[in-house]
């Protein structure tokens, strides 16, 4: 089993910040991308951003310059610092990784159950 758990979500005033981490744990022989998206109630889950084992990064284009994602592989978690929060970032923000739980496995994508950021005007 692989379970992917988020953390760090709450109510934060706009212009504020939060920090959310992301543990991957169970049967992982490595994972390839970890990353983050969020979803408003009725509409569709987007992605906001990715990191490669590696370290290269991409952000959805509302986000850039406000949000960082890192990692840590060593433990494998993922975090994305949110700077300047704006009430239009509010959403369940979801976890997922991209990873082989053996090494002859095929790469699969697993996701976390989300957690709600509420960001106040």
């Amino acid at each position: 089993q692989v379970q992917l758990v988020e953390s760090g979500g709450g109510l934060v005033q706009a212009g504020g910040s939060l920090r959310l981490s992301c543990v991957a744990s169970g049967r992982i022989f490595s994972i390839n991308s970890m990353g983050w998206h969020r979803q408003v109630p009725g509409k569709q889950r987007e992605p906001v951003a990715a990191i490669t084992s590696g370290g290269s990064t991409n952000y959805e284009d509302s986000v850039k310059g406000r949000f960082i994602i890192s990692r840590d592989n060593a433990k494998n978690t993922v975090y994305l610092q949110m700077n300047s929060l704006k009430p239009e970032d509010t959403a369940v923000y979801y976890c997922n990784a991209n990873l082989r739980r053996s090494s002859g496995s095929i790469i699969l994508d697993y996701w976390g159950k989300g957690t709600l950021v509420t960001v106040s005007s």
